[in-house]
């Protein structure tokens, strides 16, 4: 199963997409968001000094805006030539949407899938792992960077906050 099927058996059908340099965001009938082609890109890994190959996915509503972040990160992630590794966060940068609390993204591997999406085998023999993009608050970023990873998801895990809703509040953690 190439990357496009792996992706479609588990988000839907594509209905969409945008090209960007080196790569594709293909939206899917579910409200959630891929890269394409990404993967074509060796990443350096800072923990491991190998060099990986993903592919990144959101999703959420409004999904609106979406694409256009995920691009973003995409191109933050190709221009640096560095992995995005589990627990990693990019940003905060202010309101992912309008009028949200959410600020950041948190690498996180795809847990509303099977555990077999986390990673899908490509033509040239290649692996590439699936990253999952989920947004986060400023504070929820400043928790992880306190904490560490695994106490942030021990957190989302606790409060099972619906990480598709870029309009959800802050986690109790993050407040005064």
């Amino acid at each position: 199963m190439g990357l496009i099927e792996h992706l479609e058996a588990r988000l839907g059908t594509i209905t969409g997409g945008w090209k960007h340099d080196g790569y594709q965001v293909a939206e899917f009938d579910s409200d959630w968001f891929a890269t394409i082609g990404l993967s074509r890109h060796p990443l350096h890994s800072r923990r491991s000094a190998r060099h990986l190959r993903l592919e990144l996915i959101t999703g959420g509503r409004p999904a609106e805006f979406l694409p256009g972040l995920l691009a973003q990160v995409a191109d933050e992630v190709l221009a640096s030539g560095e992995a995005l590794l589990r627990g990693d966060v990019v940003g905060p940068r202010g309101p992912l949407v309008p009028g949200s609390a959410l600020e950041a993204w948190y690498a996180a591997i795809p847990v509303y899938q099977d555990d077999e999406f986390a990673a899908v085998d490509l033509p040239d023999n290649t692996r590439a792992a699936i990253v999952w993009l989920a947004p986060i608050s400023a504070g929820e970023a400043v928790f992880c960077a306190s904490h560490g990873w695994r106490a942030f998801e021990d957190e989302l895990v606790r409060h099972d906050p619906d990480l598709l809703d870029l309009g959800r509040a802050e986690l109790p953690l993050c407040r005064g």
